[in-house]
Order: structure tokens, then sequence, then C-alpha cells
């Protein structure tokens, strides 16, 4: 396959920014502004680049197809209850958005709202007795959404927009007239259905705020904090003066609390225990907590709800697989474990606000789409409560649980899936993440299936600065030991040539985000060891980060570039200043959306003209840098079919460059 050997025109600058005793070279800054003349001219350029070498990828319509099968699986989520109604989303197999219902009745069809496809249902909450609902809706990938209500039952919409709620969480007073809700890094404000002028209730400066309401509508618990920590208070409203109390602040830990249907504060801490423990306090004294379930050395404690008949269900991840526990409430006491229906993923365990005997989780693994299931703690029996709405034919594959060290000696764990096939090694896709305390799950996952349902291999790295092994885990990945991550990284690659999975002629990497940084500092640390990579939506220039999306919020992960010490961290693995000449980079597609608020698209519209200043003179044809521009889109949500369409792009271009032909 012949690729061009000139790439578009892009004027290197001498500009270098003297920081901090740092000369900073910066000769793309110019392609920062998206609208100049001149950043618009290449971005065209590329786009054109771009389009000419997807045609020719072999087999970039066989993964569209078979992505677009894959994905016929639709989606459905565990059930929300409100006064008796069940909420919940669902997506057939044709539908480009899930659409929320009560019960079996369509309250929001995205579609409806805009029949092109751009408008997506970021949130919802209903209040606490059913009828109205607070929903917010963001259009070409602008994540800045704006919030509505509308009444259930009529479908009429009687407020909004309310601006400024990315992703905000709701807390509805009782009666339905009234709400908290959250103004992003702003603080929490109270509104009143109808009335313009909302009233600031709480703040601690530009922070990330969370608000939950009991289920009696009296006690709201309020958090604020960063990834590394967070404070967490607890307001009585039946008082005349809803003063926030303290439960914990200031601490350099993590913790999330609620007021359950028994009357007690529920928080999960990793405050004295990494893998986080489960307390309890009495709402008029919050701050004098007593340990009820402590941390387990070896699983990771998520969410929990409370049943009836003091039953209390805790769910863990114990090395990257999901498991239920049945605790009693009262004493912590370990009394049984919930059935499963495989070694796979658990998320969304619901419950009645009221309490009851039954509780509902969200299940899936490599070969499962996600499927709700239900307990009934009279009967200890799980029993399917809503599978996917469709279902494809699906390879035959198998998962192995790989152990390797890293370049300190921390034992890493990885996932390796495969179809049954003779010994050798094969084309193979290694990803991860490594931030922000999120953890890697296996799932159901199309482009995952398609790849290795090809002949290819899938390597999952569950890295440090994820969650899969606790809050020390996230620790050991973050800030000054962000090195640690791409280690981690490098290290898995090697573990899979050395025990034969794969070459590195024949070795891709893909990340996004977060995941699309590390894709960065490993082909720049390691070029060799890849023959190709595909990063999405990554931040690349870590010595400006700082200044466009959401980088203002992440220098508690990443370090603050205007600190001497932290830019020296930065600056020691920032992808873009370490771009070298001559050097021999792996094929490279960086995948970005113009609609994206939280990554900056200018980190990828750098990078790619640096690595094509790098190696455009070489003549290395047949390892292009390239660049997939995306419009009306952003880095979350979006239709399904446009999805499908940057899997397909990504996988042709991974194939056509380890080697994988799926004929």
């Amino acid at each position: 396959m012949k690729f061009p050997d000139n790439y578009p025109p892009a004027e290197r600058l001498l500009l270098t920014e003297h920081r901090h005793g740092h000369d900073i070279d910066d000769p793309y800054r110019w392609l920062e502004d998206p609208h100049t003349p001149g950043t618009e001219t290449w971005l065209a350029a590329q786009d054109r680049l771009w389009r000419e070498s997807a045609a020719r990828l072999p087999h970039r319509e066989r993964f569209l197809v078979r992505l677009t099968e894959l994905r016929e699986t639709g989606l459905v989520t565990a059930p929300v209850w409100r006064g008796g109604r069940r909420f919940h989303l669902r997506q057939s197999t044709i539908q480009e958005h899930p659409v929320l219902y009560c019960d079996d009745r369509v309250v929001i069809d995205p579609m409806e709202l805009d029949p092109t496809g751009l408008t997506t249902l970021d949130d919802w909450q209903p209040d606490l007795e059913g009828r109205r609902l607070a929903y917010q809706i963001s259009r070409s990938g602008d994540e800045r959404a704006d919030l509505y209500v509308k009444e259930v039952d009529t479908g009429r919409v009687i407020d909004g927009p309310v601006s400024g709620c990315r992703y905000s969480a709701v807390a509805w007073l009782p009666g339905g007239e009234a709400f908290y809700y959250v103004r992003f890094r702003e603080g929490v404000h109270l509104h009143r259905v109808g009335v313009a002028a909302d009233v600031p209730f709480f703040t601690r400066g530009p922070v990330s705020y969370g608000v939950q309401i009991s289920a009696d509508g009296r006690w709201l618990t309020i958090s604020a904090g960063a990834p590394a920590g967070n404070s967490l208070w607890l307001a009585d409203l039946s008082r005349s003066d809803p003063e926030p109390r303290p439960v914990q602040d200031g601490a350099h830990a993590r913790t999330a609390g609620a007021v359950a249907c028994d009357g007690r504060l529920y928080l999960v801490t990793d405050r004295d225990a990494p893998r986080r423990r489960l307390c309890v306090a009495d709402p008029e004294e919050p701050a004098a907590w007593r340990e009820l379930i402590p941390e387990d050395p070896e699983a990771v404690l998520g969410a929990f709800t409370v049943l009836d008949g003091d039953r209390l269900l805790v769910s863990r991840t114990r090395h990257a697989v999901g498991e239920i526990a049945v605790h009693d409430a009262r004493t912590g006491r370990r009394l049984g474990t919930v059935p499963l229906p495989g070694s796979g993923t658990i998320a969304s365990l619901t419950s009645r606000p009221d309490g009851g005997p039954e509780a509902w989780f969200t299940y899936t693994d490599a070969v499962t789409p996600p499927e709700i299931w239900r307990y009934d703690a009279r009967t200890g029996e799980t029993t399917l409560w809503s599978a996917a709405p469709g279902r494809s034919a699906l390879p035959s594959v198998r998962s192995h649980h790989i152990e390797y060290a890293s370049a300190d000696g921390t034992r890493v764990r990885m996932v390796v899936v495969a179809r049954p096939a003779p010994a050798g090694p094969r084309p193979t896709i290694l990803t991860g993440y490594g931030g922000f305390g999120i953890p890697l799950m296996p799932g159901y996952a199309a482009d995952s299936l398609a790849w290795v349902e090809a002949g290819g291999v899938l390597a999952v790295a569950n890295l440090r600065g994820g969650g899969e092994e606790g809050e020390g885990w996230h620790r050991d990945g973050m800030l000054d030991r962000k090195q640690n991550v791409f280690d981690d990284f490098v290290a898995a690659a090697e573990k899979l040539i050395a025990d034969g999975w794969t070459t590195p002629e024949q070795l891709g990497i893909w990340g996004e985000s977060n995941g699309g940084l590390l894709v960065g500092a490993a082909l720049t640390q390691r070029p060799g060891l890849f023959a190709a990579a595909v990063c999405s939506a990554g931040l690349l220039d870590m010595a400006r980060y700082h200044l466009s999306g959401l980088g203002p919020s992440w220098t508690g992960e990443y370090g603050d570039p205007d600190d001497p010490k932290q830019l020296d961290w930065l600056l020691a693995y920032s992808p873009y200043h370490h771009v070298r000449k001559g050097q021999d980079y792996p094929a490279t597609l960086f995948t970005v959306s113009a609609g994206d608020t939280r990554v900056d698209p200018m980190h990828a519209r750098k990078m790619c003209a640096a690595l094509q200043w790098a190696t455009g003179l070489a003549g290395h044809t047949d390892r292009p840098i390239l660049l997939r521009h995306e419009p009306d889109v952003g880095h979350g949500a979006r239709a399904a079919s446009r999805s499908v369409g940057l899997a397909a792009d990504a996988l042709a271009f991974l194939a056509a460059h380890t080697g994988l032909d799926p004929a």
C-alpha cells in the first residue's frame, strides 16, 4: 500500500518559551487556533490526505459491515425507581441513540429532538414522586449541556434551559417544585421550577461537585474535590437554616456518602483503606464514623445498596472481575454472595429508594452484551430481568489472565483475548488507560470482537493510575509517578512479545483521552517496539494542556505546568516535546472530534505536524502519520453509526500496519 511521500506543508516556527528554567520549543503553536486561515488550510489538506489513504485500506468495508452486525445488540440499563415508576434507557438495534422510558412509555428520544442525530441525552433524574424529569442535552459534541424539566405524563417541557450543567447531579426536593444542582466547577445551586434566578447554596472554589438526596428528601450530601481527594458535607433540609456540616473536610482521600432508607449515613471511603471500606454514621453526628465492613486486601469495594430485612449488598472488583456479597446491614457480617451469570463486570447496582427485597444490576463480559439481572433476597436467587435487545453471531474466544513485572518490579495484570488457534505470533492490539482511578473492566465491545474474530489478539493492561487495584494503584500512576503508567504499558508489550503472542512488526497500540496520552508517550519513548498506533482525543502537549478544554480541572492528576517542580514532571514525558527528527516512528493515526470540549483537538494537530516533520523526508511511506478529523461530534456520546465508522477506520488502519488479514 503506497502513501504520499510529502505531507501537507506546516510552517515550523522558531518559537521557544523560557519558563522555570526550561527552554520549551513550540514550533506548531499556530495550530492551536482552529479558525486561522493557516490552520484551516492545513486541516483541509490533512482531511484530503486521510480520505485518500483511508480509501486504500484493504479491510475497511469488511470491518464496517462486521462492526455494524456486532453492535446490533442494542442497549438496556438497570431501572431507576421513583414513586413506583421504573425509568430506564433502551436502545434497539436500529436506533442511533438510547431512548429514556418510564415503564414502557417513551419519555425522551434524542432523534425526535433532533433527526440529524447530533443531539445527545447526557443525564437525567426523575423527581422523588416520578412525576417530573430533569434532563440535560447537548449538541454537536459540546458537553456543556442545557438542563430542562418536563412533565412525565404529558411530555410538556415546563422549565429550561438552565445552562452551565455539564453532567450535573440533580437532587429533587419532595413535591417536584425545586431541586439542587451543580454548576460546573462553580458550586451547588437551588433552582425553583419556573423561576429564572437560582440561589447559590454551597461553594468551595473551582473544583468538582456532586449532590445526592435521601429518599425522604431530608438529607442532602454534597461532595467537592479533585481526583486525589474530596470533602463531604451533610445538610438537614428539615431545618430552617440547613447549613451543611462536615463529614470529611480536607482529607487526602475520596469518600462518597448517602443516607439510606434505614436512616443511616453510609460512607464508601478510601481513607486508611486504599481498596475502600464501608462506614456508617448517625446523620445527626455525621463526623462520628464507625467502620461497618472493612477493606478487603484483594478486592476494591464499589457500590452498595440497602434492602429490607437488614440486608446490605456490596459489589467489589477482584482483579478486574466483579462480585456481589450479602452482608448484615447492622453488624456488617458477611452472609453470602449473590449468584452471578459469569466472571465479568458488575455495574449499576440499584434498588427501590424505600428499600424492598429486590436489587438490579448490569452484567457484561467479553462475549455478553450488557444485560440486567434481578436478585431477590427472599429466595437468594438471581434471574435475568432484561436481556440486550438484539443478538449477533459471536466468535469463540478465550480470555487469558497474565501477570508480569514492570520496570520497578511491580506486578501488573493483563487480560489477553484471542480465538483458539495454533501457537505463533499474531497481529495484536495492546490498549490501556492508567489514569484518574478509572478501571478497565472486561465487557462486550464490538471493536474488540471484530479484531479477535479476524484473527488478531487483544490485550488490555491494568496499568497503575487506574482503579483496578484501589486508590494506592491510582496514586502510583499520577503526578510525579506518571512514568510508572508508561513503564507498565511498555512492559506489557515486552511480555506479549516474549511469550510469543506477537512481534514488534505485528504490535499495534490504541488509546483514548488519557489513554491517548499513554499512546503518545509510548510511541515517543519506545518507537521501535510498535508497528502502529491509534491515538484518539489524546493529551499530547503537557506544557499547555491546562489552558484549554477541561485541562484546568486535571492539574491534581497530572500536575500544574505553572509550578516549576511539576513542570519538570510533565516535560519529562510530554509526547509533543519528545518528537525527534529522523526517528522511525510507528504508523500513527490521530482521531479527533471538532466539538471536543474535554480534550482540545489542538493536541493532535500539533503532534501530527511534529511527527510528519520528523518522518516526512525520511521516505517512510509505509508508516504514515495521518489525522482523522470529524466535525459535529465531541469527546463522549455520539450516534451509533458515527461510533461504528470511527472504530472501522481505526481497526482497518491497525490491520494494514500489523499484517492482519481477516480473509
